[in-house]
């Protein structure tokens, strides 16, 4: 197997300083690192010098930045020339990248949520309407602005078209560029817990911990697996992640599904964890 990493962009030879310690972690078990140059491929520019530095063949798992739906399946196939496969085709990273692409397999165990195709007001309120008054969460098909909550996340209620568009508004500004298919609302739930984030490959869970924004928060010992497993497992993604909290009824609630590949390691992880984990399952 091979791990691709972002390069350093000060040092392009080495990785960035963020996934150093699984490159590290990586060699010293043995595998072949490579790394690629992540700006690249996310300007969708000269794609195949963005992996120049890939002198291998064969299986490659990613370690890295998000990069959109687009630039992955850019990126798979410029290494495919090369000779190398990723474990993650295209499609599947899509699907766990993006809300559209894994909410029907989980709809009984995540918020109801609904969604536009683009960010156009009248196509919200359609949405609004749909699910109907009440309080939301707003995000793209594939992040949040949780960290913006009160101006550009959470919507009091939907039933205020104007005031639920001022929040819309706001996040599209903060994501500018970076938006990615659609405006999703997502029905608020309260929770008792802070979030655990879960990491699964080939449907089967193999490492629970917790969130890389709660570093240091014990995962709760309530927290069952068996409603959520056959739905994940169903879903034939794999590496994911899967972040799950405890509503205040103490029902077990995904709050996020993403790719693996992309999913941020908290720092309470051992880097050596992390590379045991895929070469226990993928080798």
């Amino acid at each position: 197997m091979i791990l691709l990493v972002p390069a350093d962009p000060l040092r392009p030879r080495h990785p960035d300083e963020h996934f150093a310690a699984e490159a590290r972690a990586a060699r010293v078990a043995g595998l072949d690192v490579a790394v690629v140059d992540h700006d690249a491929l996310a300007r969708g520019g000269d794609v195949r010098r963005a992996v120049a530095s890939v002198s291998s063949s064969g299986m490659a798992v990613y370690r890295g930045w998000m990069l959109r739906s687009e630039q992955y399946a850019m990126f798979a196939e410029v290494l495919a020339e090369r000779g190398v496969v990723l474990r993650t085709g295209a499609e599947q990273y899509r699907l766990a990248h993006e809300l559209p692409g894994w909410y029907a397999a989980l709809a009984s165990v995540t918020p109801p949520s609904v969604w536009t195709t683009g960010s156009e007001r009248a196509d919200f309120d359609r949405a609004r309407a749909v699910l109907g008054a009440g309080p939301a969460v707003l995000r793209d098909y594939s992040k949040s602005m949780k960290h913006y909550w009160d101006e550009a996340a959470f919507i009091p209620d939907l039933g205020e078209g104007a005031a639920a568009w001022s929040v819309a508004r706001r996040f599209l500004e903060l994501r500018d560029d970076d938006f990615v298919g659609g405006l999703v609302l997502r029905r608020f739930e309260r929770f008792a817990s802070t979030e655990v984030r879960t990491w699964w490959i080939d449907g089967v869970c193999v490492l629970v911990g917790p969130h890389p924004d709660s570093p240091n928060d014990p995962a709760p010992v309530e927290v069952d697996l068996a409603p959520v497993a056959p739905l994940v497992g169903g879903l034939g993604l794999p590496f994911i992640t899967v972040d799950l909290a405890l509503r205040e009824d103490g029902v077990c609630r995904v709050i996020e599904l993403g790719d693996g590949q992309v999913s941020d390691r908290p720092n309470t992880i051992a880097s050596q964890t992390m590379i045991d984990i895929l070469l226990a399952r993928v080798g």
